[in-house]
């Protein structure tokens, strides 16, 4: 059973504090530096990370590292993604400001907040309750307002507001899990990693002609744990 935390979060403004941001110049040299010497050219997603706080998005005692490149602990075993996988990951789905977005692995909010300001509705789902508690209070104090957080197993996606225009997914499944597939709208674009110890991240695309799927980088994520993992079990056993 699956629980709402707050249907849409909150109102608020991040960095609601008057006078200059000292973290601006931080986002900015971590853009420049890690992301857009990558390759990533896509304006909006470059503009949203110069943006959102990612110190806002790490445990107190990680936020001093919290632009440098490389991914942080967050608890539970998880991890907040390297700045740079983050915005190659958005750049891959090639959202407009229209969509409606499904995210699978909420972890610490801060890929989930980024997506927030690049789409027009975004649904998100993380199965461990007690990141889905802290993300939630985090992503209402930087003023989430079209975010709708579940806690549950993301292997299902959310049926009941399918079909979506781009699905993100930021846990490593075996093989890409069919329900997240039949959510998918035509046009719509899915990144996902997939693999074992090897992972590849993958784009699907729903084209007329079916899914059209490619390998863009390769990537080392967390393991995609409940029904995936079962699923997985499964197959071995046959």
């Amino acid at each position: 059973m699956v629980a709402l935390l707050g249907g849409l979060l909150g109102s608020g403004c991040p960095g609601s504090t008057s006078g200059p941001d000292p973290t601006a110049r931080a986002r900015a040299g971590m853009v420049d530096r890690q992301i857009v010497a990558r390759g990533v050219k896509d304006d909006r997603v470059l503009a949203v990370l110069r943006e959102v706080p990612r110190h806002l998005f790490v445990p107190p005692d990680q936020a001093a590292q919290a632009y440098e490149d490389h991914p942080l602990p967050i608890g539970s075993g998880q991890t907040i993604s390297q700045p740079y996988v983050v915005a190659f990951m958005s750049e891959q789905l090639r959202l407009t400001g229209t969509e409606k977005v499904l995210e699978i692995g909420t972890g610490s909010g801060y890929q989930t907040a980024v997506l927030s300001r690049l789409a027009a509705r975004v649904f998100t789902i993380e199965i461990r309750p007690e990141l889905a508690e802290q993300a939630a209070a985090r992503l209402k104090e930087f003023g989430a307002e079209n975010v709708e957080l579940r806690a549950g197993d993301g292997f299902f996606g959310w049926p009941e507001e399918a079909p979506f225009d781009a699905i993100l997914v930021t846990a490593a499944p075996e093989k890409v899990p069919e329900p997240l597939v039949a959510q998918l709208a035509p046009g719509g674009r899915m990144v996902i990693p997939v693999g074992g110890f090897y992972q590849e991240l993958k784009v699907l695309e729903r084209t007329p002609d079916g899914i059209r799927e490619t390998s863009v980088l390769p990537v080392r994520f967390v393991p995609f744990v409940g029904e995936a993992e079962r699923h997985r079990e499964g197959e071995g056993e046959r």
